[in-house]
């Protein structure tokens, strides 16, 4: 990990988009839940409220699209990352080497994220947000640069109908797909050490990293896809196959769905489609918008955030923000009403994390993994 000043010129709908997502994670989804306090009798309201929270197991939120949303972006951006290291004479091995290095170190981030320092190693989580980006994304940018594209999809759609039937065929109860009696659960009880998320079962467990190596790697074609010249694929164009894309993925996932239920926290192949189809949708706004109409000054809020994307999600694991804004606005709040306070205190929050990531840009520092 390197802290660097930095000159290169980027995709800024990327960064935008990455921002816009990790704002949810930053506090803004808590906003969302204390403005719409306000509002108890609004049946759409209470529905958005909940859009901020995690399905217990079938289904999909708003909240369940963060984290796989943030792992296709982070799959288009390695097809430019890899067109640079090949143009400045990067060796092969040093390719692999980086991209390795990149997996493990986020592993690690993620045992620091989850309290390794504490030493309490019987009890800790081993699994992560962080470690599922890592591998996943490494998995995915390993066959990336080793295989062909057209191999490359047919390795793609193998993970996504082998990991289906690996669930159905060897199910471990009569439910294969249930809390208590998928394969994904069992793997993790006997191949995870430490504690599990949910006692049983972790949702960023061993083997529901396999289907999420594909998501990064949708990521990595659409990457490919934008890196086309003008002259090969204009920037309407390449929006108009997003957003085909995007079409074909949603019906695929629904269907599937029938068979192989939406589940964020298995990972599921049907999952795997809807957020693509998802994804694709928000970068295909965002890249037409910002890089191919050149309405970019309205993403400054979203891009201090996603240039510093990793960071943010860290130090809000170290640094207090919740005082520091406490510090300037507790009082204000504790003399309103409470709805009224607590949306103060979550405006705050999201206030000082930004502020954070300002004073990084406007010094030029940017943490890179």
């Amino acid at each position: 990990m390197e802290t660097q000043k930095k000159k290169d010129v980027r995709l800024m709908s990327l960064d935008a988009l990455r921002g816009f997502d990790m704002l949810f994670i930053m506090g803004f989804a808590g906003w969302i839940v204390a403005l719409c306090n306000f509002f108890p009798d609004s049946a759409l309201m209470q529905w958005l409220s909940g859009q901020m929270k995690h399905v217990e197991w079938n289904g999909l939120t708003h909240h369940d699209t963060i984290f796989p949303l943030f792992l296709f972006v982070a799959g288009i951006s390695f097809p430019f990352s890899l067109t640079k290291q090949r143009a400045h004479g990067k060796t092969e091995q040093s390719i692999y080497y980086k991209i390795i290095k990149r997996g493990i170190v986020l592993v690690l981030l993620g045992f620091v994220y989850n309290g390794i320092f504490k030493l309490d190693f019987e009890n800790m989580r081993y699994a992560s947000v962080l470690a599922r980006i890592g591998l996943a994304w490494m998995f995915a940018a390993l066959l990336f640069v080793s295989f062909k594209t057209k191999i490359n999809i047919v390795i793609s759609l193998v993970i996504l109908v082998g990991y289906w039937l690996l669930l159905w065929l060897i199910p471990d109860g009569a439910d294969p797909y249930s809390l208590e009696n998928n394969l994904v659960g069992a793997v993790d009880r006997v191949l995870l050490p430490g504690r599990l998320n949910q006692g049983i079962f972790d949702p960023e467990g061993l083997l529901s990293t396999v289907p999420a190596i594909v998501t990064a790697m949708l990521g990595m074609f659409t990457g490919q896809l934008v890196q086309l010249s003008d002259e090969k694929c204009s920037g309407n164009k390449k929006v108009v196959y997003m957003l085909i894309a995007a079409a074909v993925f949603l019906l695929i996932g629904w269907l599937w769905n029938y068979v192989f239920p939406i589940n964020k926290k298995l990972w599921s192949s049907s999952f795997v489609c809807v957020l693509a189809a998802y994804s694709l949708i928000l970068f295909a706004l965002f890249y037409y918008i910002i890089d191919v109409k050149g309405y970019s000054g309205w993403s400054f809020f979203f891009r201090i955030i996603g240039l510093n994307s990793i960071t943010i999600y860290l130090a809000q694991r170290i640094i207090n923000f919740s005082q520091i804004s406490d510090f300037f606005l507790g009082g204000l709040a504790a003399k309103c009403p409470e709805t009224l306070g607590n949306l103060i205190n979550i405006s705050g929050y999201v206030a000082v994390c930004w502020l954070f990531l300002y004073f990084l840009y406007k010094q030029r520092i940017f943490l890179k993994v």
